[in-house]
């Protein structure tokens, strides 16, 4: 057993680093052997077969596809109902790394019965087997509507929500990539998850956490706003909007900012009364700053003004340019740049119908006209 836990971390070694390194070993006949040792009678040795195939499996579908032919996928599923903890972890890292691949092998480790297993685990104290419980169930759910309602019938909600408050970090982030996964396929499956209150619970996790953290949240915010009118309100009640906010001043990195962003543009570009939510928030000039900044990524500057003619329209129609005209900025100042900006994405009649004042001009044009009278 020492010489097999001893080979089996030299192959996990080799087979790591890339793609062509994992196949040498497949191509030596190792797969048989490895599947062989998940059925020994020392944890150990289990433990490193599993770790093996698991890092062999990782890197593309073909060599994931070449684990599932060599017969794993049931033995590792045996491995997560073991009583050794790292044993259990190691065996659901493994099957989270095949189900990543393709909805066809995510769809064998579900036909293995894995997602009751893994269900079973969510409320497991140990944090690292939750991290990989959370991942695996993630992966399977990522790739379809189908694979997505099963995992929701294993009656994960409420539970899973519990994992939103751990003190693992990790835990946190793969929790809410597991709602995000779900959420992004329909919306019957968003509202599935505001009923559980998954948004007010990822909300609150958003808060609780900083940096790529919260990333998932943010990205599982936007997802549920954009299917629907009703959904995207569901956040803005939930106080979605504030928490967003937050993000894009708080955050130093880029690519967090630009998904705030977006996210907002989800909640915002419904109706008048969604873009007036997120415009009460103080958030207009925020984005403004963000917009204007040499620093900004393009991405975050793409994310931020509106590109599209309806979301345009929506600023206009939710009296957003109105109130750009009524501020008051020094000329030659950056506000006043800003005000420009904005003002530059729209014909210069709007801009001029919505200045203070326009009213007045139309009046005095309507006193000094002289009618052509025959």
């Amino acid at each position: 057993r020492f010489y097999k836990k001893a080979a089996a971390f030299v192959l996990r070694a080799v087979g790591k680093h890339s793609p062509q390194l994992a196949q040498a070993i497949v191509d030596c006949g190792a797969l048989d052997t490895l599947v062989i040792c998940l059925e020994d009678f020392d944890p150990g040795v289990k433990e490193g077969a599993a770790w093996a195939l698991g890092y062999i499996a990782r890197h593309n579908t073909e060599l994931s596809q070449a684990v599932v032919d060599a017969g794993a996928i049931p033995l590792l599923v045996l491995c997560i109902q073991e009583p050794e903890i790292a044993l259990k972890r190691i065996a659901a890292s493994a099957l989270s790394d095949i189900s990543k691949h393709s909805p066809e092998l995510a769809q064998t480790v579900v036909d293995a019965g894995a997602i009751a297993h893994l269900a079973q685990m969510i409320l497991n104290p140990d944090a690292k087997l939750k991290r990989q419980v959370l991942s695996a169930l993630s992966q399977i759910a990522k790739h379809s509507v189908d694979l997505a309602e099963m995992v929701v019938e294993a009656e994960i909600f409420p539970v899973v929500l519990t994992c939103l408050k751990d003190k693992d970090e990790y835990v946190k982030k793969n929790t809410c990539t597991l709602i995000r996964e779900i959420a992004k396929h329909t919306p019957e499956l968003s509202q599935l998850i505001v009923n559980a209150g998954g948004v007010a619970a990822v909300i609150d996790c958003i808060g609780s956490c900083k940096g790529n953290i919260r990333l998932p949240g943010i990205m599982l915010l936007g997802y549920v706003a954009a299917h629907s009118e009703n959904l995207a309100m569901a956040v803005i009640i939930s106080k979605g909007v504030p928490q967003l906010s937050i993000c894009l001043s708080e955050e130093p990195e880029d690519h967090i900012k630009a998904a705030a962003a977006w996210a907002l543009g989800q909640l915002g570009r419904h109706t008048p009364e969604h873009a007036r939510a997120v415009a009460v928030t103080n958030t207009l000039p925020v984005l403004l700053s963000l917009y204007m900044s040499p620093e900004s990524s393009e991405d975050l500057q793409v994310k931020v003004l509106p590109h599209d003619s309806k979301a345009r329209r929506l600023f206009v129609t939710s009296g957003g340019l109105k109130k750009v005209q009524e501020i008051k900025a020094e000329p030659g100042s950056l506000l006043q740049e800003y005000i420009n900006s904005i003002n530059n994405c729209y014909p210069e009649e709007i801009v001029r119908y919505y200045s203070p004042g326009y009213s007045d001009t139309l009046l005095q044009r309507v006193d000094s006209y002289q009618p052509l009278i025959n």
